[in-house]
């Protein structure tokens, strides 16, 4: 019967122990997330962009690109003419 608890209790201290483990490991992930957070909202901010509109830049910077590359194709020979075929 002795034998017993003690069984339970290193089993109880195993699983403390790994608990803890577990816990210091998530304690460092989160704060290397959180000081790569602050480089990026850093990195935002130096950009010239605040944080809270940076959805609304991208979609700004994405019609921008959308508008270059139409331009860019328009500048471009017709594909006949690339392909030698001339009207």
């Amino acid at each position: 019967m002795m034998e017993n608890y003690e069984e339970e209790i290193d089993e109880i201290k195993n699983k403390l122990d790994k608990a803890n483990r577990l816990k210091v490991k998530s304690e460092t992930t989160l704060e290397n997330l959180e000081e790569e957070r602050e480089k990026l909202l850093a990195e935002i901010k130096e950009q010239g962009v605040k944080p809270d509109e940076l959805d609304e830049e991208i979609e700004n910077l994405e019609e921008e690109l959308d508008d270059l590359i139409e331009e860019a194709k328009n500048l471009l020979p017709e594909d006949e003419i690339l392909e030698g075929k001339f009207k």
